[in-house]
């Protein structure tokens, strides 16, 4: 490990007890901040009403740290935006977002169209399909960015337990990130979870980043922000246990295909073939092969976006 990270885990890695809520609140008046809290959702009808009454509960009603509570719908077909409404969201459809430019799957496509429809300077991020939620997810990721203003991005680091072992979920961090990062972005080797989806950032940081529309969003944004901002203005946050539903072994190959193509992009930009990656499953005549397109696509930076512009002006 380089002798910067040595430090910078020293320096920048903190757990969510050494903030203490009133000192979160203290420096949120004193600099006026806005917090939005944003929950990219499809089909998470089971989960997404208790995450949305916990914030509201915790950091709305019973202390005033979040302004903003929004869930972004990615095209359900179950009762996710009724849930989430209900349990007092405010929630917006990705389609009906800039319709100008047709939407396409991706949890990045997401997150990137949130900043037309939020207003805080202060987005923490946090996936849908989490279980036992605590509000010290967004305290813990939050409070960095309001009592230093040297942070730009912080990320939650966690337990991941998978059928009852601890530490043992996060399969592609740890067979596909966490290697990526190691070989070719070292200053990085630092982060516990550089793929999990909760972290927040200023809005200064997200509307200059260009977003990959899919899995790989959490890779290019911490690699990006690395380049835009440097190590310093990263930090980490210690919130205890991430519990949430696990994907099986061919959507995760498909998330490391994701996740490898925009490390690629981000060390070699170039006119490259659209690659594909074919998985096999047993069917009635033997194993049969399902071939899938790897996500590309990104979205620019959203200062490049007129509308958002626009509305900035405004």
């Amino acid at each position: 490990m380089l002798q910067e990270v040595e430090r910078w885990l020293r320096t920048r890695s903190w757990s969510v007890t050494d903030r203490p809520l009133d000192t979160i609140l203290a420096a949120k008046r004193a600099g006026g901040s806005v917090v939005s809290v944003v929950l990219p959702a499809l089909n998470e009808e089971a989960t997404v009403g208790d995450i949305v009454s916990v914030i509201r509960r915790e950091l709305i009603e019973r202390v005033p740290l979040v302004d903003e509570l929004v869930v972004v719908d990615s095209g359900s077909v179950d009762r996710t935006a009724e849930v989430a409404a209900a349990a007092g969201a405010r929630v917006e459809h990705r389609d009906a977002i800039l319709p100008r430019i047709p939407a396409v799957p991706g949890k990045g496509e997401v997150l990137w169209r949130s900043l037309l429809v939020t207003r805080g300077d202060v987005i923490c991020f946090v996936d849908a399909d989490l279980r036992e939620f605590s509000a010290d997810f967004v305290t813990g990721i939050v409070g960095p960015l309001l009592t230093d203003p040297d942070v730009q991005l912080v990320k939650a680091m966690y337990d991941r337990p998978l059928a009852g072992a601890a530490g043992q979920g996060g399969r592609v961090t740890e067979l596909m990130a966490r290697p990526l990062l190691n070989m070719h972005w070292p200053q990085l080797a630092g982060f516990v979870q550089p793929l999990g989806g909760e972290y927040a950032a200023r809005r200064s940081l997200l509307e200059r980043l260009p977003f990959p529309v899919g899995y790989g969003v959490e890779l290019g944004m911490l690699v990006d922000a690395l380049h835009l901002v440097g190590l310093d203005a990263l930090a980490q946050v210690d919130v205890g246990v991430r519990v949430h539903r696990h994907q099986d072994g061919q959507a995760l190959g498909r998330m490391a295909a994701a996740i490898y193509r925009t490390a690629q992009l981000r060390l070699a930009r170039g006119h490259l073939m659209r690659p594909l990656l074919t998985q096999f499953e047993r069917g009635a005549n033997g194993f049969e092969p399902r071939t899938y397109p790897v996500d590309t696509e990104e979205r620019p930076p959203m200062t490049h976006i007129a509308e958002y512009a626009a509305r900035k002006v405004a």
